[in-house]
């Protein structure tokens, strides 16, 4: 596969079931699906931004951001996180998650938000440059991390680093803001 011949593209309401398609082909069960359908629908989370990635027409990879914040903050600059990041089975370990990470980032700068954080892979995420252990950078994930995946709670911030004068814990939207969302 040619990384030439994949398209991303933003979602619209007609791209629900490709999407839907691709979070469940490539978890293998419905739980990522049905919090990404949450996510979709949850008021609290705008501004989302939601990208597909297409190989020859066919939906092959998802990934979605949506809105955070910081506790106690009057002021609050515009924040997201990463979640969920999908690719079918067929087509993992081929750069397709990276170009919809890469393409995410770009457009979330464009749209004037400062930063974003993924609880996820500690080997994969760094690569796209998340720092590991947003803690330790002054950020506390909406839930306790346990002390061995700290490094598993990321944050990159987009533009300028001036961001890292702010701190507090990040408050995500209403449906992913639930302790089973923050467990491994």
């Amino acid at each position: 596969m040619n990384q030439k011949d994949i398209q991303i593209i933003k979602t619209g309401i007609n791209d629900f079931n490709d999407v839907m398609e691709v979070e469940r082909e490539a978890f293998g069960y419905d739980k990522e699906a049905e919090l990404t359908a949450d996510l979709l629908n949850d008021k609290t989370a705008e501004p989302i931004l939601s990208l597909l990635a297409f190989y020859k027409d066919k939906p092959v990879g998802h990934i979605l951001f949506t809105r955070v914040y910081l506790n106690q903050m009057t002021d609050q600059p515009l924040l997201h996180i990463l979640a969920p990041l999908a690719v079918k089975p067929d087509y993992q370990k081929q750069g397709i998650g990276g170009m919809l990470i890469k393409e995410g980032l770009k457009i979330l700068t464009e749209m004037g938000s400062k930063m974003v954080f993924v609880l996820g892979h500690m080997e994969y995420y760094p690569k796209y440059g998340f720092i590991p252990d947003a803690k330790s950078q002054g950020f506390d994930a909406p839930y306790p991390i346990p002390e061995e995946f700290s490094n598993a709670w990321m944050v990159q911030p987009l533009g300028t680093n001036e961001i890292f004068k702010i701190s507090g814990k990040i408050i995500c939207a209403d449906k992913l803001n639930k302790p089973e969302h923050w467990r491994e």
